[in-house]
């Protein structure tokens, strides 16, 4: 059995291939019953954790798992906030095959299926993008999203500027300018694409600020009392999901205005199973602002575990190749 931590899973995997496998996931999707998610009480420090359990699996090839525990207040002692392990499993033996970085994967499936939605949802031409938010997460938003589309500049915001720079050092890429701002409505007046990925409980995005034709990219917001846009943002946008059973039940930024009437769930056009599939196609046009809602769902994390895996196979077959005798002949 294989394991896979952090810095392996990077190495071994690209943007643009886990964009096309993931496209493909929801094109073709495996089994995925209803995740399970608890909330743990922890009295040491008067907060609430997380535990999520997500299976998924394809009869006859694998079956994977994926144990994650959020715990915010873990910030607070210099520890991260996700924590967890991927198990994946041959589905017709039962043989365990790898256990990977739990939240390696999420970076990894998360950034992508954001960056999926964006062929979709986002201008062709979007040249700006505008992240806020300086968690584990932000830098592969970034980089997901510049390998769909031709991002020149980046704008990062966070409530400590310091994490924002670091961010800056990270991206490193000399076809990108990357620059820090103070102030979330100035950034969004020079964006193309607004992504967003922090555990905010009120609103940080608001529809007033907003200019036509954006893509509004939210990601963090994971419980339903959490939100990261403001009403009129979904008042003024097309809204699309990753997934249409979950999503309205799971964040707050759908589940708090459709409790309200703000909005209907008929106002959801559409999740990524309509986009991949073709049913539905996205945006409308070039003055549309669309909106796209992740919360998460387990079959990104199985068909990455695979791409892992596979990489790895091919990676390792290569290395043996090297070592034949026929090289060392002449």
């Amino acid at each position: 059995m294989q394991y896979f931590d952090k810095n392996k899973i990077d190495k071994l995997l690209s943007y643009e291939d886990l964009v096309d496998v993931i496209e493909k996931g929801f094109n073709e999707p495996p089994n995925v019953p209803p995740r399970l998610h608890y909330s743990v009480n922890n009295p040491l420090n008067n907060s609430e954790n997380t535990l999520q359990i997500m299976p998924a699996w394809q009869e006859g090839k694998q079956l994977g798992i994926k144990l994650i525990t959020v715990a915010p207040k873990n910030k607070e002692y210099n520890l991260e906030t996700i924590n967890g392990l991927y198990l994946l499993f041959d589905s017709v033996t039962g043989l365990p095959e790898a256990i990977m970085d739990a939240k390696a994967i999420t970076n990894w499936r998360t950034a992508c299926a954001s960056a999926l939605a964006s062929k979709y949802l986002s201008r062709p031409d979007s040249q700006t993008l505008f992240m806020i938010g300086t968690g584990s997460l932000a830098p592969y938003l970034i980089k997901a999203h510049s390998a769909v589309r031709p991002i020149k500049k980046v704008l990062i915001w966070g409530r400590n500027i310091k994490k924002a720079e670091q961010i800056q050092k990270i991206i490193n890429n000399p076809a990108i300018e990357v620059e820090v701002v103070e102030n979330i409505e100035k950034g969004i007046k020079k964006a193309d694409i607004i992504s967003c990925a922090t555990l905010s409980e009120t609103p940080l995005i608001f529809g007033e600020s907003l200019l036509i034709g954006q893509h509004i990219d939210l990601v963090g917001a994971y419980t339903p009392t959490m939100r990261e846009a403001n009403d009129e943002v979904l008042l003024r946008s097309d809204i699309y999901v990753d997934n249409i059973e979950m999503a309205p039940k799971e964040t707050g930024d759908l589940s708090i205005p459709l409790s309200e009437g703000t909005i209907k769930l008929e106002d959801i056009k559409g999740d990524l199973f309509d986009l991949c599939s073709g049913k539905i196609e996205g945006r409308s046009s070039g003055e549309s602002i669309t909106v796209f809602k992740s919360v998460g769902h387990a079959l990104e994390d199985l068909v990455t575990a695979q791409l892992i895996v596979e990489k790895q196979r091919v990676k390792s077959t290569n290395s043996m190749s090297l070592l034949t005798p026929e090289r060392f002949c002449n």
